[in-house]
């Protein structure tokens, strides 16, 4: 069972928890971090997206943020950021690596599985320049992800505008990563 911290609109926590499941049936606020990994490549930066797999009990099978997670009760922002990479992609990070791009609030009201889903998310979005990996040399949390692509940026933000691939991203969120790289990279 995992517990979460109800949080007000800006994301600080009312001193309630939640149970997760019962959050996503209800709708009730709560908060997750986002870590995008990026990489340069001639003429550009590419994004890595994880493919959900298919067993997920939300948006499976659709392409999603490189690594994404709840925040437990009594947690921050980074420690969970942190901790999912390692577990979702065998990703070692410190939070000096975390480049913090900003916050977005996403609301989803969908159906999974027979299922009502009503996800209320305050979340904070990170990237960080990711080591020269390719997509096999991930260590994939398999019950999680079912595989990993890198795209090119620009390309990434056309596709989900444009519903060009089977995504739950929002495009807001991207946007937001990009603003963010390209405030740290103006700060060097």
């Amino acid at each position: 069972m995992e517990i979460l911290d109800i949080v007000d609109e800006y994301g600080n926590p009312t001193g309630e928890t939640v149970e997760r499941e019962y959050a996503h049936a209800n709708g009730i606020r709560h908060r997750t971090s986002h870590v995008w990994l990026l990489r340069r490549r001639p003429g550009g930066v590419q994004i890595l997206l994880q493919k959900r797999c298919e067993a997920k009990d939300s948006f499976p099978g659709c392409y999603d943020i490189s690594s994404a997670g709840h925040i437990p009760a009594g947690c921050g922002y980074v420690e969970s950021a942190i901790r999912e990479l390692a577990e979702e992609l065998g990703v070692t990070a410190e939070p000096k690596d975390l480049i913090e791009c900003g916050d977005i609030t996403i609301g989803w009201d969908e159906r999974f599985h027979s299922i009502d889903f009503h996800d209320r998310q305050y979340s904070k979005i990170f990237a960080t320049w990711c080591c020269d990996k390719d997509e096999a040399d991930f260590n994939l949390q398999k019950e999680e992800i079912e595989s990993v692509l890198w795209m090119d940026f620009e390309e990434c933000l056309d596709a989900v505008k444009n519903d060009r691939i089977k995504h739950c991203i929002a495009i807001e969120e991207l946007e937001t990563v990009k603003n963010g790289i390209e405030r740290s990279i103006n700060k060097i």
